[in-house]
């Protein structure tokens, strides 16, 4: 068994991919055939697994997600009560309650078993720039 953590850079509400960090760590350090487990430690961001070809993909999801949970500004969000660490903060907690905050990924033979077009994403729902951590074990 081995882990590392990873640390992402993030600059407001979007997408931000780390596969390429993830995969050389793997290919580095796992043994043959294992379990990759990712953990974000953080309660307003997510990870999910995501296409990577078209960009406009980590653009229309960051709108959904936006639009479906709006900040505590939007009349249609009064009812919330958590409001006094800024207006995108509960909003980012619920969206965080959504989506994955834990992935697992099969590798064999070194590689991660991610399809063609899957990538390894940190989904940012806060508005200020902040660096979260991704804990990473290989089983």
């Amino acid at each position: 068994m081995t882990s590392r953590q990873f640390q992402i850079d993030t600059h407001g509400p979007g997408l931000y991919e780390f596969t390429r960090e993830v995969a050389q760590w793997v290919r580095d350090a796992a043994p043959d055939e294992a379990l990759l487990t990712l953990f974000v430690r953080h309660t307003s961001a997510s990870l999910v697994i995501q296409e990577n070809a078209d960009p406009e993909v980590r653009t229309d999801l960051t709108a959904f997600f936006h639009r479906l949970v709006p900040p505590t500004t939007d009349p249609s969000m009064a009812y919330l009560t958590h409001t006094y660490e800024g207006p995108d903060d509960m909003p980012a907690h619920i969206k965080s309650a959504l989506l994955p905050t834990s992935l697992q990924i099969p590798v064999i033979s070194g590689r991660m078993m991610l399809g063609t077009w899957q990538g390894i994403y940190l989904f940012e729902h806060r508005r200020a720039s902040h660096r979260r951590d991704v804990v990473a074990l290989l089983r």
